[in-house]
């Protein structure tokens, strides 16, 4: 190889990677997670391929356990947008996998000029829940909680998550926000608020249960966008943001 042809694809390169850093993604991570957690091997390819990214712990993690309801968290990601604005970002992107990908979902249903959401193994159904007796029953209580003026105590409830369970307490409006099977964080509904200049990519690991859903779960209830796609990849419900890896950041680099 010539030191010409060596210059030029090193310059080709540079190039490509200037032009990605012009998109933004903020990154959630799922329920009872941490941003080192599932969705890290995809932080890592996407700031390889040139992306600005910010993964920061958000109200539903590990250690937070719901310390802020739904509007709240809506209110992080605003700022982490701020941020990406503030660095020159000309594209804006919401991402997440399974509740990350939910309160994506929601994030990008409220703002429609974002550029594109990703939904990886997308998770945390409220709609579905509702046939959960101990779910209902929980929603009960909280709502009685607000109704006799005790918003301010805390709901201990059993939190679900892939079939696994974990006591939470959290006060009765934040899990609600959360938990109402029709409230903010219905899935088919925030899809189909999406705004037409919004793409969607909707991942789903062909050993998740949420694949059995298929497209019509929620994807197809999107408006219809040239970029929007749905893709299954050989991954469970964990181990999808790491195998799509390179799906999302080929993605991403159409939407410029």
């Amino acid at each position: 190889m010539s030191v010409l042809r060596l210059l030029a694809m090193i310059a080709a390169s540079m190039i490509a990677v200037t032009a990605h850093a012009q998109t933004g993604v903020v990154l959630l991570h799922g329920k009872w997670g941490t941003p080192e957690g599932p969705t890290r091997p995809l932080e890592v390819a996407l700031r390889g391929a040139g992306f600005r990214v910010i993964a920061r712990d958000m109200p539903w993690s590990d250690t937070r356990a719901y310390d802020k309801d739904l509007d709240g968290a809506m209110a992080e990601i605003d700022a982490q947008m701020a941020e990406l604005r503030a660095a020159g970002v000309m594209h804006l992107v919401v991402a997440g996998q399974s509740l990350g990908a939910n309160m994506a979902l929601a994030y990008a249903a409220r703002h429609p000029e974002l550029d594109g959401v990703v939904a990886i193994s997308p998770g945390h159904a409220p709609e579905r829940m509702r046939r959960n007796s101990e779910i209902a029953e929980d929603l009960q209580r909280a709502r009685a909680m607000l109704s006799s003026g005790r918003g301010g105590s805390y709901l201990n409830f059993e939190d679900i998550n892939q079939g696994r369970t974990r006591q939470v307490s959290a006060k009765p409006a934040v899990f609600i926000s959360y938990f109402d099977p029709d409230g903010g964080a219905v899935m088919p509904r925030n899809a189909a608020r999406l705004s037409p200049h919004t793409a969607l990519l909707w991942v789903v690991g062909r050993h998740d249960r949420m694949s059995d859903a298929g497209p019509g779960y929620a994807f197809d209830r999107a408006p219809k966008n040239p970029l929007s796609a749905y893709r299954v990849v050989e991954a469970d419900h964990f181990s999808a943001p790491m195998v799509s890896r390179q799906v999302v950041v080929d993605w991403l680099k159409e939407l410029r």
